[in-house]
């Protein structure tokens, strides 16, 4: 099943990138607009489901005849059913109301996606260690995307697959094969020398969008945690939309680990210091109680933060009474309190802090939030993924 909350967007100000040529095409009497991409599957029951409201919806970028090939199918509609059409979009989530294929064998496992670069082999070093002491195995997964569309063509319109691009899938997926290959002769190599540690590891391939795909497996398998590893902080694009690890972050309830390239801690043994975020939300506590699980076998200090443009006596108040009843749940655990003041802006105010308490990683609760509020008001998770060298814990709201 699929959760159609998270699209690969091409619009921007509610107008695709293809429109922008379409203004001058006379032939159109309604201007197009492309409202998502997927494979050809997927693309076809959102073609449904916004007909069955009245939407009226084609289908562009792939041969009809061969459905059957992965590719880069375009979902289009006319523009002046592009709100109705998001609102839908936004209302929909088909991976909820479907059977969940959960892990029958009830192991319990970290999935890690990996597109075989530096940082995903420290995502792995993470993953393996916190594997081992939470008696999980790693599961492996890599999301190959294989767009079958010339750069000649204009975007705006629409074209056929000529037979010999068949053998562009065959060739990106041997090539996905032998870099899974290499990172498994790697993962081998470092367990039989002791730097990893030896715990059950498998690995999948899977083709389509790899946020899209991440987040249908989780959903289904429901795995312990996700660990995705991230650019360091100077190598990151400005991408607050298209990032695949921010974009699981919003739509994944499984626990999200973001551990950035540059880190200097390579698993939560390493950990001493962590910030919780508290906003004062009811859903907070049983994201902390998450948190605990996975910190319950080390010896760690939590600092409880509210962060806040100016100090305000009720939120230091609230801060002290979440300390007390954390100390009476975890009676063993080392917590502190404290309010950041945000007059410095709310990333470099977070790092100010994050370096003068040594903070090995930030911790939140993240709640829901649409394409628009994610689009034009990040949330602290987004905004820290891409301002900060810190592991993130991303702990999303029940």
């Amino acid at each position: 099943m699929i959760d159609f909350t998270r699209h690969r967007w091409l619009w921007a100000a509610g107008v695709s990138k293809g429109s922008s040529m379409e203004k001058d095409n006379k032939h159109h009497e309604e201007k197009m607009v492309t409202v998502a991409i997927h494979t050809y599957e997927k693309a076809h029951i959102l073609k449904t489901i916004l007909e069955s409201e009245g939407i009226p919806a084609v289908i562009h970028g792939i041969r009809m005849i061969e459905p059957v090939i992965p590719g880069n199918v375009r979902v289009r509609i006319n523009e002046r059913d592009l709100p109705r059409a998001l609102k839908i979009i936004e209302e929909l989530d088909f991976t909820e109301q479907g059977v969940k294929e959960v892990n029958r064998e009830n192991k319990k496992e970290i999935l890690v996606p990996v597109d075989f670069s530096d940082y995903s082999l420290t995502a792995c070093t993470f993953a393996f260690q916190l594997a081992r002491d939470l008696d999980c195995e790693v599961k492996l997964m890599h999301v190959f995307f294989t767009p079958f569309y010339p750069a000649t063509v204009p975007f705006g319109d629409s074209f056929t697959i000529q037979p010999p691009d068949r053998s562009i899938y065959q060739d990106v997926k041997s090539k996905t094969e032998k870099e899974m290959s290499q990172l498994v002769s790697k993962i081998r190599e470092q367990i039989s020398k002791g730097v990893l540690p030896d715990v059950p590891f498998q690995t999948l391939l899977v083709e389509g969008l790899p946020e899209e795909e991440i987040i249908a497996y989780s959903k289904k398998m429901r795995p312990t945690a996700i660990v995705m590893g991230t650019r360091g902080r100077n190598a990151k694009e400005l991408d607050l939309i298209g990032s695949v690890t921010a974009e699981v972050m919003d739509g994944c309830r499984t626990p999200v680990f973001a551990i950035p390239e540059g880190t200097h801690v390579h698993g939560v043994a390493e950990m001493k210091r962590i910030v919780f975020l508290t906003n004062f939300q009811e859903r907070e506590f049983q994201a902390f109680d998450v948190m605990m699980q996975f910190l319950k076998p080390y010896q760690v200090k939590v600092y409880l933060a509210h962060i806040a443009k100016k100090e305000d006596v009720w939120n230091e108040i609230k801060l002290s009474g979440i300390q007390k009843k954390f100390a009476e749940l975890y009676p063993h655990l080392e917590t502190a309190y404290r309010l950041i003041d945000q007059s410095l802006g709310l990333e470099e105010s977070l790092e100010k802090f994050v370096k003068e308490h040594q903070i090995d990683m930030i911790a939140l609760s993240s709640s829901r939030r649409n394409i628009f509020a994610r689009m034009f008001n990040p949330g602290i998770a987004r905004r820290m993924l891409f301002h900060s060298d810190t592991p993130l814990l991303v702990i999303k709201g029940m």
